[in-house]
């Protein structure tokens, strides 16, 4: 039986993403993460992903988990609660909120707004990370997902990234200029 893990375990997206590669794991990254590889800048401390829903991608999915050691992350117990990660386990939920050795990682099979990894995926972006390649969802798609989720923190992402397309679709005569700072 493996130790649990540590309640702060930084996010290691090196060791996450290697792992889930390794394995042959279907997914696209979601969330904050997804869009700080498009600019966003807003920080966060977990990875959240969206992986399909195969038989063959939960084995791959199952086994990957294992070797991090995924355990159910709650507020009250952050080291986690020890699961049945099988993929018949994994089928049941469309939201997973797990701790692993390589930090939090949330797994959401059908992210609010969407139909899930094939909606996901036909759009994403493809990104070589720790020299693999990583689907990443594109900024409208994330932004979708938030507008349907409706919370304040999405809220608030949800301006900012509009802002962020706008700039990046807007003419160089449209686009809002820059302050200029006065010298004393």
């Amino acid at each position: 039986m493996s130790e649990p893990v540590s309640p702060v375990t930084p996010l290691d997206l090196e060791k996450l993403f290697t792992t889930l590669v390794r394995h042959r794991v279907d997914f696209v990254l979601i969330g904050a993460l997804a869009a700080r590889l498009q600019g966003f800048p807003r920080a966060t401390y977990d990875a959240d992903i969206t992986p399909a829903r195969d038989a063959g991608n939960l084995q791959r999915l199952a086994t990957a988990l294992r070797e991090l050691d995924a355990r159910i992350y709650t507020d009250t117990i952050p080291e986690g609660l020890a699961f049945d990660c099988s993929p018949q386990m994994l089928a049941r939920a469309d939201v997973w909120n797990l701790v692993t050795k390589a930090g939090r990682l949330d797994l959401a099979f059908q992210p609010s707004g969407t139909a899930g990894y094939e909606d996901l995926a036909r759009h994403a972006i493809h990104f070589t990370v720790y020299g693999d390649d990583l689907l990443a969802a594109r900024l409208e798609d994330i932004m979708r997902s938030k507008q349907a989720a409706g919370r304040p923190q999405d809220k608030q992402d949800v301006e900012l990234i509009r802002e962020m397309l706008t700039r990046r679709t807007a003419p160089p005569e449209k686009q809002t200029p820059k302050r200029r700072r006065r010298d004393s």
